[in-house]
């Protein structure tokens, strides 16, 4: 793999200022840290990269030969993928609650998804290797099929366990299938209109917000939740196939046409099981998900163990999981063939600052988000429907920032003002804020407002952060930098739903029994483990009292933890370098 922060061949200069900012020259940056998302280092504006790899050769080949008519028709065909899962994935977060309240397991509501966020966000890894070597619309499809089959198990399952692993499946294809889509916009934009971009494909949550609430409250009274999963699993493969055929087709016109330069392997069928076992590197892939799951599971199933935290299980997952994570480490500096993890990449601070910064984003989400929508029902006493619109609160407002966000960053050339002087402080003052206002009693204003300034806050430090990996890396390598930030972010977003497990099992049930009056003490386990017992008990009453008390409790410390991650957020943007965008030539052929 080409090392894109080598030093720029003398015989080839690229001209200073387009390539570097006023800040990076001021600093004394040598030119090669500042170049590294150029991509005419050796190849001239006409030619493929010949030293790309095949998937990467292949959408530089596709845009070559694809008319501006196909390049709209390809955003308007990501535009409705993004729509339909989003719609999914919101009725999903609503259902998970019933699903885990019918088989009367509603602690387990935000582990549901921990082992999903872990598989989920390391695959992307094996997802960035597959769009690389073999293609975009292969790992696309592979995406949509594995997205597909979680639905299937979802609608199917008879347990939590068997919902758990439906999850995994599920997350690995949603995340896989947004993760390629994002590949695809980086393909096909040039850097400095690439945050709009990703505006656009985001703005569908702008209306489904609207729908998957009053949805998940039809679905749940008339179908069950079962054909909630069943109809999408029907949906999710029709919408996703116009587009693979669009890049399929133009692929073979490139091809046609001679422009996609001829490729044949030579290997037998034996010789390529190794070769992409190595290059793969299935070791590191399996340690990583082994060590990480591990590792994280013991916050959420301690209090099933007899012993809690004492327990023989609890702790030997602990220690098992934290050697497996160094075995990961140590096998990829030392051993592997092939390096998964891009560590000169990582070497590179705007890129380890926007990974960081991902991984505490969403740990302090998911802290906080959790059991939102359960707090919203059981503790402020809101309908479904209503609750579903405030728990869409970020989605809409993260939307619509993200297009101020875009059109910034195109006005100023820049990004890294737009992420450290506005979505960060927005952010750490709205999940601040929630530790005061997200208390039992307060008005349902007072909930909104902090979701408000989480809202803005994201939709600033999300694209910002994606266009930091970005505008950091070749465009060979865009796809494994923004795996990377993937993986973080999604082993984040498991690290902050083990929090708030453990949060949520230690305090919630321990206030619950020392706040329900004598004569509901028996109903202490049902009321802990089902959200619609916790619903059926008359808002005023002393039980619903003590239940409302007992998530008081368990949210104050959640939002805690959550304001106290936030200020890692603050370095991990203030060592970006101030990249200037404007003057990057990263892609090639028509593009947006």
């Amino acid at each position: 793999m080409r090392n894109p922060f080598a030093t720029v061949p003398a015989e080839q200069p690229v001209p200073e200022p387009v390539l570097r900012s006023e800040t990076d020259k001021e600093a004394g940056m040598p030119q090669a840290d500042a170049v590294a998302g150029n991509d005419n280092l050796s190849d001239s504006e006409d030619s493929i990269s010949k030293d790309a790899q095949l998937g990467v050769q292949k959408v530089e080949a596709t845009t070559k030969v694809w008319t501006k008519q196909h390049l709209i028709m390809a955003y308007v065909f990501i535009w409705i993928i993004y729509f339909v899962d989003a719609m999914e994935q919101g009725l999903g977060g609503f259902l998970t609650p019933y699903v885990t309240s019918t088989f009367s397991q509603h602690s387990l509501t935000a582990a549901t998804g921990v082992i999903s966020g872990i598989i989920g966000g390391v695959s992307k890894l094996v997802l960035a290797k597959i769009l690389d070597i073999w293609g975009r619309p292969q790992g696309f499809v592979v995406c949509i099929s594995l997205l597909t089959l979680g639905l299937i198990m979802m609608a199917a399952c008879q347990n939590v366990e068997t919902y758990a692993a439906a999850q995994v499946f599920y997350w690995v294809g949603y995340n896989g299938v947004s993760y390629s889509l994002s590949i695809f916009i980086a393909d096909t934009s040039h850097l400095k209109n690439r945050a709009l971009m990703l505006a656009f494909v985001s703005s569908p949550y702008l209306f489904t917000v609207w729908f998957t609430s009053p949805l998940a409250a039809s679905v749940l009274a008339t179908v069950g939740w079962r054909w909630g999963f069943g109809i999408f699993a029907i949906v999710t493969p029709l919408m996703a196939t116009p587009l693979a055929l669009l890049f399929q087709l133009n692929y073979r016109k490139a091809k046609r046409e001679g422009v996609m330069p001829a490729h044949e392997s030579g290997r037998t069928l034996g010789q390529s099981i190794k070769h992409y076992f190595w290059e793969f590197d299935v070791i590191c892939l399996l340690l990583l998900c082994g060590g990480f799951s591990l590792f994280l599971l013991p916050f959420n199933i301690y209090s099933y163990q007899y012993y809690g935290w004492r327990d023989p299980l609890t702790l030997s997952m602990l220690v098992v999981g934290f050697v497996l994570l160094v075995a990961a480490v140590v096998w990829e500096q030392r051993f592997a063939p092939v390096k998964f993890m891009p560590w000169d990449l990582l070497k590179d601070r705007t890129v380890l600052g926007a990974c960081v910064l991902a991984a505490v984003l969403f740990i302090e989400f998911y802290l906080w988000n959790g059991y939102f929508f359960s707090f919203n029902q059981a503790a402020l006493n809101i309908d479904i429907i209503s609750a579903g619109y405030i728990a869409n609160v970020y989605s809409i407002g993260s939307c619509l920032i993200s297009f101020v966000a875009g059109i910034l960053i195109r006005w100023s050339g820049r990004f890294k003002w737009v992420c450290l002087y506005l979505g960060v402080p927005l952010t750490i003052l709205g999940v601040g804020l929630m530790i005061h206002f997200r208390t039992p009693g307060t008005t349902v204003g007072y909930v909104v407002l902090p979701q408000i300034l989480i809202a803005a806050g994201g939709g600033f430090c999300v694209i910002c952060e994606q266009m930091a990996v970005m505008a950091a890396a070749s465009h060979q390598h865009v796809a494994v930098v923004l795996a990377v930030e993937g993986m973080f972010a999604s082993v984040g977003g498991a690290i902050g739903g083990s929090i708030a497990t453990a949060i949520w099992t230690s305090l919630f049930p321990a206030k619950l029994a020392e706040y329900l009056p004598q004569e509901a003490q028996a109903n202490l386990t049902t009321i802990y483990g089902s959200l619609p017992a916790q619903l059926s008990y008359e808002w005023g009453s002393p039980e619903r009292d003590a239940i409302v008390r007992a998530y008081g409790e368990a949210q104050k410390w959640m939002l805690v933890a959550a304001t106290t991650i936030l200020i890692v957020a603050i370095p991990a943007v203030m060592v970006w370098r101030d990249i200037k965008v404007k003057d990057f030539k990263q892609v090639k052929g028509t593009v947006i």
